[in-house]
């Protein structure tokens, strides 16, 4: 009769469906990568995109009327502007001209690891031994799908070492994002947050304009769809669902990303997987769902369909309004 408890139910949904939205189109952005990364070098390409994705972020605060942040959220989001929107940026489209892509894969995906142990640490995340254990399963994945697509030639030292500094900063960033998003909304931190890193990224602003007065069409659609999904609409279906979970188990679910990259790549490059390549993306697959599922408790009798504030963010339980996004 009272209808309640279906609430969080539908909460936890919407909250999935955002990660699974910014799954894929993180995904996709490996498949744009490869074009615009060709025309356009490092700095340039990621001052583009964080360009692109701050004016349609831009027009989107001004249509729902969005003000500023309040000033509590400004240090979070300032820490994740400059590490995970700007440096993350450049640093691993500078990796991934250094290295291969299964290398850079591979080096990149310490990142969820880093998180896990960063939100344990900072933010007093709880890690289940469901959640390490897909972990552990999803990370063997991604080292089975990086080796498989590596090349015959040794790996450059300085784009392993860019790799493992853009792994870094997007963990830092995930990590100074999360308390941010008890104060501030998904759409505004996300919109400042690219905005912040747009700035940091201003010193490339003479090669962007050098390099697209030469640059093929296609090459500058895949820089600015770059922006506009991949970065605008995934980096704030990511804040929606963070601010109602956990950063470890965000992070987790990223791992789906080298799966769904190697299924893209089939599709629209031709790019027949191999059989250990399948494997390993299928490990990543079965890691996430693992670590996404939730352990069966016995409610006591009497307490009701939910115990209060369970797997919830407390500043969710003391939130009155729905968080805009």
């Amino acid at each position: 009769m009272n209808p309640a408890p279906s609430r969080p139910s539908r909460a936890r949904l919407l909250a999935t469906g955002a990660a699974a939205v910014t799954v894929v189109l993180w995904a996709s952005a490996f498949v744009s990568i490869r074009s615009a990364g060709e025309v356009y070098s490092p700095g340039a390409l990621a001052l583009g995109r964080l360009l692109a994705g701050a004016l349609v972020l831009g027009v989107i605060c001004l249509v729902r009327r969005e003000g500023l942040p309040p000033r509590g959220a400004w240090r979070g989001i300032a820490i994740s502007g400059v590490l995970w929107f700007g440096f993350y940026s450049v640093a691993l489209n500078w990796g991934e001209q250094q290295v291969d892509a299964g290398t850079a894969a591979l080096v990149v995906n310490i990142g969820p690891v880093l998180i896990a142990l960063l939100g344990a640490r900072l933010l007093g995340d709880p890690m289940p031994p469901r959640l390490l254990a897909g972990m552990a399963v999803s990370f063997a994945g991604a080292v089975t799908v990086g080796l498989s697509m590596s090349g015959d030639g040794g790996a450059s030292v300085l784009g392993v070492v860019l790799c493992l500094l853009a792994a870094i900063a997007y963990a830092g960033g995930v990590v100074a994002q999360k308390p941010t998003l008890g104060q501030a909304s998904a759409l505004q931190v996300t919109t400042y947050g690219c905005l912040v890193g747009a700035v940091c990224c201003l010193p490339f602003a003479g090669q962007l304009l050098q390099e697209a007065a030469d640059a093929p069409v296609t090459a500058t659609l895949n820089m600015v769809y770059l922006g506009v999904f991949p970065l605008a609409l995934a980096f704030t279906t990511w804040a929606y669902a963070l601010a109602r979970t956990t950063a470890s188990r965000m992070g987790a679910t990223t791992y789906a990303v080298p799966a769904l990259v190697v299924l893209m790549s089939w599709l629209a490059l031709g790019e027949v997987p191999g059989a250990l390549t399948l494997v390993g993306g299928a490990l990543c697959l079965a890691g996430v769902a693992v670590s996404r599922s939730r352990q069966r408790t016995s409610t006591p009798r009497g307490a009701g369909n939910r115990a209060p504030g369970h797997d919830e963010p407390a500043a969710e339980r003391r939130r009155t309004t729905p968080t805009h996004s």
